[in-house]
């Protein structure tokens, strides 16, 4: 922030220009000693505050600057203040007033600075909230020693500055492959076509008999399948579910923020294995990201999530839209508070196409709320689709990593000693503009 900005002089009373002026009438209509004395000295103050006032409006000028663009719930925000005086009265007192939008970060301080110098000083805050906001504009206010003149410059820049949710590792949650032939990455142990046979299994209804291995079912006197290796398995969707009538808690106690923490671990890991990952839910907008691999998708995944909040859009409504566009073999990871199971009949149509579902349900007793998700839970595995309950302890554990940026990061050597790996001071300035 190094532009000009927009200056205002204001003079704080009119008393004082009618005062002066009254002396004056009064001087000229009947000389007196003592309305000389009193002229010059509210005239002399007054042309003094207005020298200085007009030193302050020209002369002071802020810099803000940033070290970076973005962050992740946990992360530090760090900014650097510059407040110049390139005129020849000091500012005895200059409030910098800051108007940025992210929740629990105020970067306003009172200071002095001398005339034809410089203070500067640094402000750091834990990113604690997910979100896009705004940093800045900033106003910085100051005046005479008389209090007669108030300065207000105005500095209208601002930029936007999102933070993500946190990632988390989910050692417990294991999403169910999908995949077929020519795709993705191997899964073990799937009965399907491949080049190789890993072993063999009993026979259980619905197997193929194509998948029969008869050496083996003649030498035991029953039925053996083949189980082969090498079957892949394809990318993941997944689905977030945002409607707003069925989320229960409040702020980061809310199963909308841990289904999004959910979301963005599972992309982590996910991307992590070299899958294609992607996203699809329905807030207040609809966010629909086809699967892709790679660094670029995760921060798109994770910068959607930054910016979900709740909307009018059923889970149902959802699983009937996006059937076709799945495709056959998908791995579906569907999170949701719904607790009443009233969706699970939009997902009967994506299991004939061989979508293979998994779905997270974030109980709304442990959030403070009403619903059973036991016989949600029970439907799910009398179809046969992978489930997890998800209360709200899971995701309040030591081992959640929010982002490092603004942190020192340590090596410890062979011989004990701890070197710094990355710095804070490592990335350069930015200033706002």
């Amino acid at each position: 922030m190094a532009r000009r900005p927009v200056a205002r002089v204001k003079l704080n009373t009119r008393l004082l220009p009618i005062l002066v002026g009254l002396l004056l009438v009064m001087q000229l209509i009947a000389p007196y000693r003592g309305f000389v004395i009193l002229l010059v000295g509210l005239g002399g103050a007054w042309l003094i505050a207005f020298l200085w006032a007009r030193s302050l409006a020209h002369g002071l000028k802020l810099t803000r600057e940033m070290r970076y663009g973005w962050a992740q719930v946990g992360d530090l925000l760090e900014e650097r203040f510059t407040l110049e005086q390139e005129g020849t009265f000091p500012a005895l007192l200059a409030e910098v007033v800051d108007y940025s939008t992210m929740p629990g970060y105020q970067a306003g301080r009172g200071t002095s600075v001398g005339s034809r110098s410089t203070t500067r000083w640094t402000k750091k805050a834990t990113c604690a909230r997910r979100g896009l906001f705004t940093l800045g504009p900033t106003r910085v206010l100051s005046g005479d020693p008389f209090g007669f003149y108030t300065i207000s410059l105005h500095y209208p820049a601002s930029v936007p500055f999102v933070v993500m949710p946190p990632i988390v590792s989910l050692p417990s949650i294991q999403v169910s492959p999908g995949g077929r032939a020519g795709e993705g990455r191997p899964r073990p142990n799937a009965a399907d076509r491949t080049v190789s046979v890993s072993s063999v299994r009993e026979y259980a209804p619905g197997d193929s008999l194509r998948w029969i291995h008869w050496p083996t079912s003649a030498h035991r006197d029953a039925f053996f399948v083949r189980l082969f290796e090498g079957t892949p398995a394809g990318d993941w969707w997944i689905l977030l579910d945002l409607e707003e009538r069925v989320q229960v808690g409040k702020d980061e106690d809310s199963t909308v923020e841990h289904g999004v923490i959910l979301a963005a671990s599972l992309a982590d890991q996910g991307l992590c294995a070299a899958r294609g990952v992607g996203l699809a839910m329905h807030g207040e907008d609809l966010v629909w990201m086809p699967p892709k691999e790679g660094d670029p998708r995760r921060w798109e995944i994770l910068r959607a999530l930054a910016l979900a909040s709740p909307g009018a859009r059923s889970l149902s409504e959802m699983l009937a839209h996006m059937g076709g566009g799945l495709g056959h073999h998908a791995s579906l990871v569907i999170i949701t508070p719904a607790a009443s199971g009233d969706w699970i009949e939009a997902l009967v149509p994506l299991l004939r196409r061989d979508v293979t579902p998994t779905v997270l349900l974030l109980d709304p007793a442990s959030f403070g709320g009403h619903g059973d998700v036991r016989g949600t839970g029970a439907m799910l595995s009398h179809m046969g689709v992978t489930h997890y309950v998800i209360t709200r302890d899971l995701l309040d554990r030591a081992e959640a990593r929010p982002g490092q940026r603004g942190h020192w990061e340590w090596r410890v050597s062979g011989t004990g000693r701890a070197i710094p790996i990355r710095r804070p001071g490592d990335v350069s300035w930015k200033v706002m503009s």
